[in-house]
């Protein structure tokens, strides 16, 4: 089974092949065709599901998959949240959401003003590449969580639901 991410970011890659038990999982570059900071559930599970459609799309794959980072807000505190998407070659889609955890309220000016969550993380914890590595789960759960721990458990999610359909 041949199976491609969008995404050339190492957690995502890492995320995949672990849950899918495969070495070889290749990362493609493909577009979001979403904002760059995705500002709602509803923009970062449609960009996890066109990255995973372009997989499949633009390559021969049995399985494309994408795996979206985004902010949202709910009673006026922002999150930070994550949709993934399994296309299979015939066209099925599986959607799923992961961990939210509350982000500072000082981050909303600046996500306003057109900033990524990664570069606003960089500042933050004054580290380089936060969302090539632990991502701010990581930071502000102390790294008890990572972001490739995070979308570990929404390709579990993703796989769950393809397994059961082809039973």
């Amino acid at each position: 089974m041949k199976i491609l991410i969008g995404s050339k970011n190492p957690a995502k890659i890492e995320a995949v092949g672990s849950v899918f038990h495969v070495d070889n999982v290749t990362g493609i570059e493909v577009t979001s065709q979403v904002s760059a900071q995705p500002q709602t559930d509803e923009e970062t599970r449609r960009g996890a599901i066109n990255r995973a459609r372009q997989c499949v799309t633009e390559s021969t794959c049995d399985i494309g998959i994408g795996l979206e980072g985004g902010v949202m807000t709910l009673d006026n505190q922002l999150y930070v949240t994550n949709w993934g998407a399994l296309v299979h070659s015939d066209g099925t889609t599986f959607t799923a959401g992961g961990a939210r955890i509350q982000l500072p309220q000082e981050f909303s000016a600046k996500l306003n003003q057109g900033m990524e969550l990664g570069d606003i993380m960089d500042d933050f914890a004054k580290r380089k590449d936060v969302r090539k590595k632990e991502g701010a789960i990581g930071i502000f759960t102390n790294e008890l969580i990572s972001r490739k721990e995070m979308f570990v458990h929404v390709v579990t999610l993703l796989k769950g639901q393809y397994d059961f359909s082809q039973k």
